[in-house]
Order: C-alpha cells, then sequence, then structure tokens
C-alpha cells in the first residue's frame, strides 16, 4: 500500500512545533495507542547548512534562515511533507490492515 496523506492523517491526533523540533502523535484508533515521532525543526528537502564563517559574520540572518525557514506540514498536493516524513519513521510501528481500510498499530 502506497503511504499518502489520507491513509496517515486520519491517525494524526496532534502536532507539536517548537524551536528545534516537530513533534507528531499517531493514534491507532483500533488498539487505542499512540506513538510519537519527533523530527528535527528543518525543510523536508534537506538540512539547513550554515557554515561557522556565516554564524559569526552574520548571526542574525543566519538565526533567521534556519528558524523561519517555511516547512510543509500537510497537504494535499504535496508528496514530501513533515506528516509523512514523521509517519515514515515510525511506520514499523504499522501494518496496512485491507479489512478496516487503514494502518494499524502492530504493538501489543
Amino acid at each position: 500500500m502506497i503511504m499518502t496523506h489520507e491513509n496517515v492523517v486520519s491517525l494524526l491526533e496532534y502536532v507539536h512545533v517548537d524551536r528545534f523540533y516537530i513533534s507528531c502523535y499517531f493514534r491507532c484508533q483500533v488498539k487505542n495507542k499512540t506513538i510519537l515521532s519527533v523530527l528535527p525543526f528543518e525543510p523536508y528537502d534537506g538540512k539547513i547548512v550554515i557554515s561557522l564563517k556565516q554564524k559569526l559574520l552574520h548571526p542574525i540572518q543566519s538565526y533567521n534562515r534556519y528558524h523561519h525557514t517555511p516547512i510543509t506540514i500537510y497537504a494535499n498536493d504535496c508528496h514530501e511533507t513533515i506528516v509523512l516524513k514523521a509517519f515514515k519513521k515510525i511506520s514499523n510501528n504499522f501494518t496496512w490492515n485491507q479489512e478496516h481500510n487503514k494502518y494499524i498499530c502492530n504493538l501489543g
């Protein structure tokens, strides 16, 4: 089964964003379990690289570049979002269930 936003968002219980991390809580309604996935606060496509020289010579611009970079938490028309990246990180805890037509937690 291909991972899509429709399949994954139904599990999404809560998203918390702070200065350094994005925490996505995925809840399986069938087994009443919540799995947490924590990602660093950075764009999906790659890490924000700021050299030591840039930090020293341009500290405010470096800070703004790192902390004000737009990220996509969720979007129907985008396949590279934080929600999908977070789910992929913990996807080994879920199995696609044809009968329920959704992902089911495979933990206890």
